[in-house]
Parts: structure tokens; sequence; C-alpha cells
């Protein structure tokens, strides 16, 4: 849409409707539509203030989820991150991203194809398939590095140089930085699951359960890759 007001009737609307912002430099769309979808002043400064750990809040009327999204850029082998804010409300479901490029091409196909559970379930289903897109990421991430870990395992052995101990620091730098946003992401998955909330129905706790289990893997191989790193730097 070309301006924030038509967002507006969506609130009210019976369909799921789904809200995605790029950009969070203009304040005024961010506290119009936190105005028109009754979000607090305090969640309005925690979308704006990106530096936030990853959190699932209840605010009754609606769910604030704080998330971090993770890109790898293949030029320089390093990740950004990138933080997402999550607002489910009972037919809507409403994205802040700091710029745009993300992880929900996925997504985006299964509502524009009316294919699979997308477009039969409600809006709690949406805001869970944003948070498995983005937990999914964290795996094709884990993938990189562990072929790159390898990689260096095979050249320690046979010719390593000071470059190769580089490499070693620098990928333990980068799952340094992801195994700080996965840890808090188990409790913000965990209390999803826990809560007694209306907008999130009894059919999605399958699906969360899921969400959880998926988050200990990547839990489990962070660390794993990150004990490895350290045992290559001794």
């Amino acid at each position: 849409t070309e301006s924030c007001e038509e967002c507006f009737p969506f609130k009210d609307s019976p369909t799921v409707t789904w809200i995605n912002i790029d950009g969070l430099h203009d304040i005024t769309v961010i506290k119009e539509l936190g105005t028109c979808f009754g979000l607090s002043a305090l969640v309005q400064e925690d979308i704006l203030h990106t530096g936030q750990r990853p959190k699932f809040e209840n605010h009754d009327d609606y769910i604030f989820a704080i998330l971090k999204m993770f890109n790898y850029n293949e030029e320089n082998r390093e990740v950004t991150a990138e933080q997402v804010s999550l607002i489910l409300g009972p037919h809507f479901v409403i994205s802040f991203q700091e710029c745009e490029g993300d992880t929900f091409g996925f997504v985006r196909n299964r509502i524009r194809d009316s294919k699979g559970r997308m477009r039969r379930l409600g809006a709690d289903y949406l805001f869970y398939a944003l948070i498995d897109s983005i937990i999914d990421n964290y795996f094709s991430i884990l993938e990189r590095y562990g072929e790159e870990l390898e990689a260096l395992e095979v050249i320690l052995t046979e010719n390593p140089t000071i470059e190769t101990l580089h490499t070693i620091h620098h990928l333990k730098k980068e799952l340094t930085i992801l195994r700080k946003s996965v840890w808090p992401l188990r409790e913000v998955i965990s209390t999803m699951e826990r809560e007694e909330t209306s907008l999130i129905s009894e059919t999605m706790h399958v699906f969360i359960r899921d969400l959880y289990d998926h988050t200990i893997q990547i839990i489990d191989s962070v660390d794993t890759m990150w004990e490895i790193t350290t045992g290559l730097q001794d």
C-alpha cells in the first residue's frame, strides 16, 4: 500500500491480514499503526530500538514477539543480524523489519498460490509460519558453517597457515553471535507453547512443539560447532 491509513480497516476485518513494514526510519508510520492497532508505547519503543533480545509478550488483545533474523553473505562469509518484531492479533499479523529482504519468501508463495494450511487456518498459523521461516534459515546458515568447518579440519591436517587460524577465529566469532541469539529463542518458543491465550488455538500447539524441537536442534548444533572451533584454536 502507498499509505499507512490503507491498513487501518484490516484491524477488524474477519479475514486474515498480514501487514509487513520494511524499514523503521519513518517513526510516524510505527506510531500511526500502533495507535490504530492498540499497541502500547513500550511495544512501539521496542520495535524502533533494534538492540532487543528475543522475547515473547502477551498483551491480552495482541501478542508481541521479537526475534533475530540472520542472512548469510556469500562474499565475506559473514552473517548479518536483523531484528524482526511480530504482532499477532485476532485476525491479523504485523511484521516490522529493519530493511527490505527477508526469509519469508516461502510464506508469500504459499499465500499467493492459496495452497496448504496458509489459506485455511487463522492468523496464529501465519504468525507461526513467519517464525518457522526464520528458524529454518538458521539451519541453512549452520549448514554453510558446517561445510566451512569440515574444510578447515582438512586444511589443519594437511597444510595449516596463519590465515587458517584467522579463519577459525572468524568462524568462532560468527558462531558466538549466532549462539547469543539462539539461546533466548528457546525461551521465546517455550513461552509461546505455555501461554494461555485465545489468540493461539489448541490446534497450534503441535506446530509450536515442532518449533521448540527445531530450536533445541539448532542450539545443539551451534554449541557443537562452537566447541569444535575452540578445540581447533588450541
